[in-house]
């Protein structure tokens, strides 16, 4: 099973096509309020944007509903309004989307491109490839469904199909990745048994259609770009630049997760959160721009933004009090 492959010899900074305007974006899921983990991919997101003089758009991934938690979707734009992490435009909500979402899917079955699965969770985590700790977050699919046993599935998964080579990328912070999807994954889901639409296919479709130039997001989701590129180039759509920022974990090494109830921010003091933030980010805040306006701590960072300060760098521990 082939993986990424890093090297730090790789420069740290993305190609933009020069006539391209910067347009970036966050994306957070309704699952619960903001923490200090979503704070952090907020902040390098919006410092990217305001850097490079280019616009920050805001996105609601509201695509699974026994995961979200009512009131969080406007808990997380209030709390980026009262730190100062102002967006552009209006507001995109995925559960608004679902037409989209399907069309892509007919554009990509009429290519063949797609293929029926009732294959159970259960069934899958049984593989040996899923036994391995980095095995990811989805379960490897080998190339052919599994023999049903006992009852069949009720409902069919879509699943797109990978082809059997490999995907490179080079990501601003993290370096070379080269990537063999249909190995290390195998064909991955866009519509689940459910009938709900999968995040790989609402994210690639909407980031077309919201022109965005450039993704800076936090290093989890560094596994799932060799997907999203397989699914642009499938759909036709424009390649993007990628940075992937370290992810904010707790003393137990775990990521920190809304879903699994992280500690959502006080706002009392916004200007001591994005100093933390900062901090996070290698960019070396000055302590003092704690004490003052929310206002100041973004003009000091906007000029110092320096990206490069945590190349190579997957994690790092949250700190402990905020």
């Amino acid at each position: 099973m082939s993986g990424a492959k890093s090297s730090s010899a790789i420069a740290t900074t993305g190609t933009v096509e020069p006539s391209r305007p910067y347009r970036g974006r966050f994306a957070p899921s309704p699952s619960g309020p903001l923490h200090f983990g979503s704070l952090v991919a907020a902040v390098a997101s919006w410092l990217d944007a305001r850097a490079r003089g280019g616009e920050w758009l805001l996105r609601i991934e509201d695509l699974d509903p026994p995961r979200e938690r009512p009131g969080a979707a406007d808990d997380i734009l209030a709390a980026l309004d009262r730190l100062g992490l102002h967006w552009d435009g209006a507001v995109l909500r995925q559960s608004s989307r679902f037409d989209a979402y399907r069309a892509a899917l007919d554009r990509l079955a009429a290519n063949g491109l797609l293929r029926s699965c009732t294959c159970t969770r259960a069934a899958l985590a049984a593989l040996p490839e899923n036994q391995r700790p980095d095995s990811g977050d989805e379960l490897f699919h080998p190339t052919r469904c599994l023999p049903a046993a006992g009852t069949p599935a009720a409902g069919a998964a879509l699943r797109f199909r990978v082809p059997d080579r490999d995907v490179e990328f080079v990501d601003r912070v993290q370096g070379l990745h080269v990537v063999n999807v249909a190995r290390c994954v195998g064909d991955f889901v866009l519509r689940r048994r459910d009938g709900l639409f999968a995040y790989q296919l609402a994210v690639v479709v909407d980031d077309a259609e919201q022109g965005i130039s450039d993704i800076v997001r936090g290093a989890d989701l560094l596994s799932s770009t060799p997907r999203q590129i397989l699914l642009q180039r499938a759909l036709g759509l424009p390649s993007l630049t990628y940075m992937h920022v370290p992810l904010a974990v707790g003393r137990d090494g775990l990521k920190l997760s809304k879903s699994d109830d992280a500690p959502g921010l006080t706002l009392g003091a916004p200007a001591g959160l994005a100093v933390a933030a900062l901090d996070f980010l290698g960019q070396e805040p000055p302590a003092e721009l704690a004490r003052g306006g929310i206002a100041a701590v973004w003009g000091w960072a906007v000029t110092h933004w320096r990206p490069e300060r945590v190349a190579g760098l997957a994690s790092r521990m949250a700190p402990a009090t905020l």
